[in-house]
């Protein structure tokens, strides 16, 4: 194995699972498992790798500590599962509109590996909404980017606009969410639309439409956006967070119960 040269795929692949190894060693007139096994016990021997969960690896740079070494988070959270996709509060964080850093990540996957702790981060997936899956529509406003070369697959804004509303267990809660979405100057507000009715959640288009029309101004928000959300909206009133049933003020054009600091953007006011 010394002899063996692989620091092409060791440049390339700062973060890789074993399939990927696999591939590579093919190409080179690797055999089995055998020279995968050989692979990894040379490279972890030599501090050149080190395991993050069983099929995943990264890769220590020459002269640096495997103990100490910062593997990029986001890098393990692209490569848990073969579909994995940057979400939620994850996705802010990368587009560089996070108001906080999380040491937790998100993703969603149609198969999500159980959620991994690895050098004090939290690696956490959720499945891909059934309703997407059911009209094979999971990848809807998901953008193909990268990271340290490495392709990767992140939900874009208008797609995470909806899915922080959706689910603020995994965006932050509401101060985070409406600091992070108001950092954004621009949304293809059709976009985000046409995600929100594509989720088929009444309560989902209440939130998603009162944001937008509280936000209309600065969004340019028409009432043709807001129509077919109002339009589905819940018949009845509903929380905000229907979990956490948080006492607040009833917004009535869109059945939503929704808290004061929220209704009011209290936040705002303190420096």
């Amino acid at each position: 194995m010394p002899g063996v040269k692989h620091e092409a795929f060791l440049r390339t692949h700062p973060v890789f699972t074993g399939e990927t190894l696999a591939a590579h060693l093919a190409r080179r007139g690797g055999v089995g498992p055998r020279g995968k096994e050989a692979f990894l016990a040379y490279y972890r021997k030599t501090g050149r790798i080190l395991r993050v969960r069983r099929g995943l690896y990264a890769v220590i740079p020459p002269g640096a500590d495997p103990d100490s070494y910062a593997v990029d988070p986001y890098l393990i959270a692209g490569k848990l599962t073969r579909d994995a996709v940057l979400s939620h509060h994850t996705a802010l964080e990368f587009h560089g509109r996070a108001y906080s850093v999380w040491r937790h990540l998100i993703y969603s996957a149609s198969r999500p590996v159980e959620t991994l702790v690895f050098r004090s981060q939290i690696y956490r997936g959720v499945k891909f909404p059934g309703a997407l899956l059911r009209v094979g529509a999971e990848h809807f406003g998901v953008l193909n980017s990268e990271r340290s070369g490495v392709p990767m697959r992140v939900t874009g804004l208008e797609r995470t606009l909806v899915d922080v509303l959706h689910r603020p267990d995994l965006s932050g809660g509401w101060e985070e969410i409406w600091r992070s979405l108001e950092s954004v100057e621009f949304f293809d507000v059709d976009r985000v639309v046409e995600y929100a009715l594509l989720l088929g959640n009444a309560t989902t288009n209440a939130k998603v439409g009162f944001f937008l029309e509280q936000h209309r101004d600065a969004l340019l928000i028409e009432e043709r956006h807001l129509r077919p959300l109002r339009d589905r909206r819940p018949l009845q009133p509903h929380y905000l967070d229907r979990a956490r049933r948080i006492p607040g003020c009833l917004v009535v054009n869109w059945n939503l119960v929704v808290p004061e600091d929220v209704l009011e953007r209290s936040w705002a006011e303190v420096l």
